[in-house]
């Protein structure tokens, strides 16, 4: 009974105190400042582009997940990494994309990386 009671202490000081939020990537904080650099210096696509649309597209998530898993066929090719772009608030729209700079869904894939989708997160 003691032990549940300090265990519901400590979890309500600790909520109280802003510890126990979910590692969001928010503006101002530090793991945000990071993701933001990196964005800055790679691309938010992949060398495929998704043949329905003829350009990579962007699957937007929650701005609360942190990674993405890739799936690869064969040995060890399955790797988890970060989404570190971010879907801005002033998007000006579509872009055009020369279908040349990438190439088109492989006719049997590899990896999840070929199909031409890529995860973005969402605006907070």
């Amino acid at each position: 009974m003691k032990r549940s009671l300090l265990l519901s202490i400590v979890a309500l000081a600790l909520s109280t105190a802003g510890l126990l939020e979910p590692a969001m990537a928010a503006e101002g904080s530090l793991l945000g400042a990071i993701n933001h650099r990196q964005s800055l210096r790679y691309p938010w696509h992949g060398n495929y582009y998704n043949t329905t649309w003829g350009a990579p597209v962007a699957l937007v998530v929650p701005p609360t997940v942190e990674s993405q898993t890739h799936w690869g066929w064969g040995v060890g090719n399955t790797r988890v990494t970060p989404i570190r772009h971010q879907f801005g608030r002033s998007w000006p729209g579509g872009s055009q994309y020369n279908r040349s700079m990438f190439q088109p869904t492989p006719r049997w894939p590899s990896d999840t990386d070929q199909f031409g989708t890529y995860y973005i997160r969402g605006p907070w």
